[in-house]
């Protein structure tokens, strides 16, 4: 088992609590099941994924993305830097 990083155990934290008072609009998993997109009534959208790290362990990441007005019709691309 691996142990989680205290940074980055709250930077999970402060990411899941931007879903207080939140409406969650839509819910969708990628078909692998390593990733989870919840969609808000804000427009931001909350990434649960699972990620290998260079051991090819996995390891829980929890990104929240910030709904951006001139952006509202065009498609998301999340890209996932090596050594994050």
């Amino acid at each position: 088992m691996s142990v989680t990083s205290v940074q980055e155990l709250r930077r999970i934290a402060e990411a899941v609590g931007e879903l207080r008072g939140h409406v969650v609009e839509h819910v969708e998993i990628r078909s692998d099941c390593r990733q989870l997109r919840v969609t808000l009534d804000s427009g931001q959208q909350l990434l649960v994924s699972v990620l290998l790290d260079e051991t090819g362990k996995p390891r829980l990441d929890v990104d929240l993305l910030l709904a951006s007005p001139e952006l509202a019709h065009r498609q998301l691309e999340v890209r996932f830097a090596e050594g994050d």
